[in-house]
């Protein structure tokens, strides 16, 4: 498995078609690198967690399969954050809600892969865009935090705090 790394102390894995990702996430040589990184860090942020399920896995008839690997994948991740005490985070992508419910909705949208990805959450965050550079966070599900919001600002000096 090809991991690269760079002088900013992160480490990237191949993603998108990658043979490496095809593997099973289990298999000893890739646990392996996994074990020899995750020694050095803190934090893993896996991006885009259900894009390539979306891509490998199309229709309704490839739902059970797609669930299962996704299932597996994240009890992986829930077995690394505990063995070597690192925080995971996990980007997804939503979809536009397009049964009758989304009408009564404010916001139509709905995260990608279903309740097996909020079941292996602990705290759930929307991030959406505001005007110019401001980005909106909110709480969206944790069993410690009240629901709220805060908005901060994306802008060339990176992420800071919104100008009135």
């Amino acid at each position: 498995m090809a991991v690269g790394g760079s002088d900013s102390g992160r480490v990237s894995v191949p993603s998108r078609g990658s043979p490496q990702l095809r593997r099973p996430l289990g298999e000893p040589s890739v646990r392996a690198v996994l074990r020899r990184f995750l020694i050095k860090y803190a934090l893993l942020i896996v991006d885009s967690a259900t894009a390539l399920y979306r891509t490998d896995y199309s229709g309704r008839g490839e739902l059970s399969a797609r669930q299962g690997h996704l299932g597996r994948f994240l009890r992986m991740l829930l077995r690394l954050a505990d063995e070597f005490g690192v925080a995971v985070v996990i980007s997804n992508q939503v979809v536009a809600q397009v049964d009758g419910a989304a009408m009564f909705s404010a916001d139509p949208k709905k995260p990608i892969g279903g309740n097996i990805m909020a079941h292996a959450s602990t705290t759930r965050l929307y991030l959406r865009k505001g005007r110019g550079e401001t980005r909106i966070c909110k709480i969206y599900d944790s069993p410690c935090l009240p629901e709220a919001e805060a908005m901060f600002a994306i802008n060339a000096d990176g992420v800071g705090d919104v100008k009135d």
